[in-house]
């Protein structure tokens, strides 16, 4: 029989795992995906219809105005985020995310197995386990990627004395504008799919675990045995 959870959580204390600044990159970075990818989709394919002169609506503009802005709010979140990899708590830094250890990649196969039920015990530990670190890894640096080829892709729009011009020169090195459109829509793509699976391993974590795991990145903390806690 297993352990009854009244006696699980008598032995378990509150760790302080998500500082402020990480869950708040965390929110900001979700709320300007669904922004992002929603204006995105309309910039690339319109459908939405008015009577009259474009110019007497602005549908087009706004929108893009908005994914503008957005993006603006998802480069600096990132920015804050990679700045919190140096000077964050440990399971915040930048050595988290990738499996250099023994221990890591013994964590890799772990999660992998956990994940796939094909074990039935998931690994104790407060911050991010191995495969969870490297897929974050993953999708920063495919969030770097979106935040290139959007940088590329705005440029050619922006008046000639606009300093996004200087990203006209990022083009050539992604093989032109529709290659750079294409990059950017699959990116986008990979995104989405990423936040649908994260919230199926953090629901499964929650349920299974039963510490904390979706209440930390509202509160940061977490509950964890002394001893896997530190």
């Amino acid at each position: 029989m297993g352990t009854p959870a009244s006696t699980r959580h008598e032995a378990l204390e509150r760790v302080y795992v998500w500082e402020l600044p990480v869950r708040l990159t965390h929110w900001a970075l979700f709320f300007c995906i669904i922004v992002l990818s929603a204006t995105g989709y309309y910039i690339g394919h319109p459908f939405i219809n008015v009577p009259g002169a474009a110019r007497d609506h602005f549908v087009m503009g706004t929108v893009r105005a908005i994914h503008f802005y957005a993006a603006a709010v998802f480069t600096a979140s990132l920015l804050v985020r990679f700045y919190w990899w140096f000077v964050g708590n440990s399971y915040a830094r930048f050595t988290e995310f990738i499996p250099l250890s023994a221990r890591r990649f013994k964590s890799l196969w772990h999660e992998m197995m956990f994940y796939s039920f094909l074990r039935r015990d998931p690994e104790e530990y407060p911050g991010h386990n191995a495969l969870a670190a490297a897929s974050y890894a993953m999708i920063y640096a495919v969030y770097v990627l979106l935040i290139v080829t959007g940088l590329a892709l705005y440029s050619v729009g922006t008046s000639v004395n606009s300093p996004f011009r200087v990203f006209e020169a990022l083009i050539p090195w992604l093989y032109g504008l529709p290659m750079a459109r294409l990059i950017h829509h699959v990116a986008m793509w990979i995104v989405l799919i990423f936040v649908v699976l994260h919230i199926y391993f953090v629901t499964l974590s929650a349920l299974i675990e039963r510490v904390g795991t979706f209440d930390s990145i509202f509160s940061g903390y977490k509950f964890y045995r002394p001893e896997d806690g530190k």
